[in-house]
């Protein structure tokens, strides 16, 4: 509905009170006179009533049968010219993708933002087709265009290897799964996706829009890098390549950023997916480095093939720089889609929930799954499947600091983070790659507002000279600074052990959790009691000349230890909250995440902290 001042539909109708005296059919005649007289709609009251006896909208407006106007030739020079650059850069570049796996970077976009997991396809349409129709917008199509375009001043210059369209990187806004996003995408058939000004200044103008809105940002990424033979102008300014990383650390904490990779991404475009809150790789496809193998090469004589340089396997398992790793573009999609239902839009708002699930397993089965003994393994993941919501349980660095599960996960609808040690993996020692993923988990989980679980059954740091080399230390403290620098709710479980600096990087009694929970399996101590029979009787034991006396003297003192450590003098010492049956362990963190929602916590007055 139209009038003069544009749409009515979000107008309040106007109010029209006429005599008591007037019947239903006066009530109409007058409500539609008036609404087709004023273009807006009408509400008519009899008498003093408070609802209206009749309603009118003001009819819709039809153009007169004799309007011949239509778009020009002006206009269709300009669609011409849009449905140019949306075919991308020289066609030879294009036909190359198939063989490379990837997607062209507009049906990149219809996949993202196309609907239920795309509407076109691995790059089986045109993309002129149209935009995907979660498309919001986009910005800086025409950049360059001056440079290479044939309708363009100087255009005799030009021939197809000159295509530069929208200069190589799409920027705009975009629905994604229900969310209002910011995006970026490379096109790697323009120059193999670098970075030249114009593209530049366009990354730089979506980064400042996302600080201005609060809404997310995705990087899709397939760039080889700065484009090294038109530098000028982008690479030392002020608001060049450079600013990229300034934004990025504006960014971070502020707003979700979540990185793709599709390609080699080297040097200068490498920084973004490492600065983003997550990044996801695709097999055989993703990389990232420093350096190209052929700089690596010329630089240090070494030869390395760039998936061994900075392929998914490397940064998966390696590096820790790489949360995630995709099948293929779709499944990158797909685990995006579900990484980003535990996130907020920005900073201070609270994480979306959902409607609560039973979880995958009983409870009842957690204590017969946890064994007595604190050596025997068992998988964390099998404890979270009885107490998180069946199929919430997102893991990241999976591949990485395995003694560490790093995890989001629902506990009655509420999105949870978990920082849970592995007695699978090395007996759940903590080693310097785990406490530094941790850390990280921790951190961003805190700027994010989603609360933390801490599920604890470690022995503690790993001791040795290796781990001393590999930053035990400098990396423990960080986990420990950023367990005791979060003010989101904390709650810490001792499933089983808790032994050394473990309790305390896990969420311990010292570190204001809300609630430390014990199972009756659990113990916390300085060390384990094999160990500390060994530290405090081994000259007493090894004076017993008596075998079988020696033995059963340590028995008796591991068993005596153990009583001392026992989670039942914990909390008879009032150490720990509660001890709560194995079975009740679900209902009873709900409960407790549900209590302290809404918990405020204050930091002290300072700028910020040296640790991290």
């Amino acid at each position: 509905m139209e009038n003069c001042l544009g749409s009515t539909a979000n107008l309040a109708p106007m109010n029209v009170h006429v005599g008591a005296a007037a019947t239903p059919e006066e009530a109409e005649a007058i409500a539609k006179s008036l609404a087709e007289h004023l273009g807006v709609d009408v509400d008519v009251h009899v008498g003093e009533s408070a609802e209206p006896a009749a309603s009118a909208e003001p009819p819709a407006i039809e153009y007169p049968l004799d309007d011949d106007l239509g778009p020009t030739d002006r206009e269709r020079d300009l669609q011409a010219e849009i449905d140019d650059i949306l075919e991308g850069g020289p066609e030879k570049y294009r036909d190359r993708l198939p063989e490379q796996g990837k997607l062209f970077v507009r049906d990149r976009l219809d996949l993202w933002f196309g609907g239920e997991g795309g509407t076109r396809g691995a790059g089986d349409a045109s993309a002129a087709d149209g935009d995907p129709a979660g498309l919001h917008f986009e910005d800086g199509k025409f950049a360059a265009f001056d440079d290479w375009h044939p309708n363009a001043p100087d255009s005799d210059a030009h021939d197809e290897n000159d295509r530069l369209p929208g200069d190589g990187l799409l920027t705009g806004a975009a629905e994604f799964e229900g969310r209002d996003v910011h995006f970026m995408a490379n096109d790697f058939t323009v120059k193999a996706g670098s970075m030249a000004a114009k593209g530049v200044e366009k990354f730089l103008r979506m980064q400042q829009r996302a600080l201005k809105t609060g809404k997310p940002v995705l990087y899709l990424m397939d760039s080889s890098g700065g484009r090294i033979d038109q530098q000028s102008g982008f690479f030392a300014n002020r608001e060049g390549i450079g600013k990229y990383y300034y934004n990025h650390s504006m960014l971070s904490g502020a707003v979700p950023q979540i990185c793709v990779l599709y390609g080699p991404c080297i040097a200068g475009a490498a920084y973004t997916p490492v600065f983003a809150d997550f990044t996801v790789m695709v097999e055989g496809m993703s990389a990232m480095a420093i350096a190209s193998p052929r700089m690596v090469k010329m630089v240090t004589g070494e030869e390395i093939e760039m998936a061994d340089l900075g392929g998914p396997r490397v940064h998966a398992e390696e590096s820790g720089s790489a949360d995630l790793v995709a099948r293929d573009e779709e499944h990158a999609r797909e685990l995006v889609a579900g990484l980003i239902g535990y996130l907020p839009d920005q900073a201070g708002e609270k994480p979306p929930q959902r409607e609560t699930k039973p979880p995958k397993f009983s409870p009842d089965g957690i204590d017969e799954l946890i064994p007595e003994s604190p050596n025997r393994p068992y998988d964390v993941r099998d404890l979270l499947d009885r107490i998180a919501d069946a199929e919430s349980v997102f893991e990241l660095k999976g591949g990485y600091g395995e003694e560490i599960v790093t995890a989001f996960c629902r506990i009655d609808g509420r999105p949870v983070g978990v920082v849970a040690n592995d007695p699978t993996v090395r007996s759940g020692a903590i080693f310097p790659d785990a406490a530094e993923k941790a850390a990280e988990f921790i951190w961003t989980c805190d700027a994010y507002e989603i609360p933390l679980l801490y599920l604890c059954d470690t022995p503690g740091f790993m001791a040795g000279s290796q781990v001393e080399k590999d930053a035990i230390l400098e990396k423990g403290k960080k986990m420990i600074y950023a367990t005791s620098s979060a003010t989101v709710p904390k709650q810490t479980v001792v499933t089983r052990k808790a032994y050394g600096a473990g309790i305390y990087a896990m969420g311990g009694p010292a570190y204001d959790p809300e609630s430390v929970i014990g199972l009756p399996s659990g113990e916390i101590g300085i060390m384990g009691p094999e160990a500390a029979i060994n530290a405090v009787y081994a000259r007493k034991l090894a004076a017993i000349d008596d075998p079988e006396e020696r033995a059963e003297t340590e028995v008796r003192l591991r068993e005596e230890y153990r009583e001392d450590i026992d989670i039942h003098r914990m909390a008879s010492e009032v150490v720990i909250d509660e001890i709560v049956p194995p079975s009740t362990l679900r209902e009873e963190l709900a409960a407790r995440f549900a209590f302290y929602e809404d918990v405020e916590k204050d930091l002290p007055d300072k700028k910020h902290g040296t640790i991290l």
